[in-house]
């Protein structure tokens, strides 16, 4: 997950270095990946674009996607937390507190691309497949959509073990849900995480 980069902290509170962080969480993502491996070879073709969509299937795929994926980070979760800010003055710096622990390993170029790399690339592509594929995959041929995308936002919601961004990412999670049921394939969907993702560290490295 992309948060999983976020609670990484020496004993003296600093940050671990990117290599200790990336080695880490490829970890976390190898368990995700051979899940979705295991569960196409025993149950399905073998396949992960047949068996989870797991595939850009037309030229729009990548750029309908980034367009929803960035509508959703400047348009759709300010407007959720729009009606709480005006309760609490420090709710924009509060939120943002992930992405910034998240970037703040990042003291040279290459830091930062490495850091982009993973966020951009690396948790769009493990996390759709996933979350999308296996795990909507899993849940849609048991219930209905409307149950299924649903309960997958949540969860996937609940994966980033963050409290107060939970209501955004569950509302990005039907997002990307919505995406992969609509389309049958997981293109759109890591577009759009894809850009979400990259909005939120390109504000946050031109910050520091």
């Amino acid at each position: 997950m992309a948060e999983a980069l976020t609670n990484y902290h020496s004993s003296s509170g600093a940050p671990l270095p990117v290599a200790v962080i990336a080695a880490d969480v490829s970890g976390l993502w190898l368990g995700l990946i051979g899940a979705a491996i295991y569960a196409s070879r025993v149950h399905g073709s073998g396949s992960l674009a047949r068996d989870f969509g797991f595939k850009v299937g037309s030229w729009w795929d990548l750029p309908v996607g980034a367009a929803v994926g960035l509508a959703c980070q400047y348009g759709v979760i300010p407007l959720i937390y729009l009606p709480f800010r005006h309760v609490d003055r420090s709710l924009t710096q509060q939120l943002g507190q992930p992405a910034q622990r998240e970037t703040a390993a990042a003291h040279s170029s290459g830091s930062v691309v490495v850091i982009f790399l993973f966020l951009a690339v690396g948790a769009p592509l493990v996390e759709e497949l996933f979350f999308r594929g296996l795990l909507l995959g899993s849940l849609l041929e048991r219930t209905r959509p409307a149950l299924a995308i649903p309960v997958s936002a949540v969860l996937f919601g609940l994966a980033h073990f963050e409290a107060l961004q939970f209501g955004g990412l569950a509302v990005f999670g039907l997002v990307l849900g919505v995406l992969a049921w609509r389309t049958g394939r997981l293109g759109p969907s890591i577009g759009a995480h894809a850009a979400f993702n990259a909005a939120a560290v390109a504000a946050l490295v031109h910050i520091h």
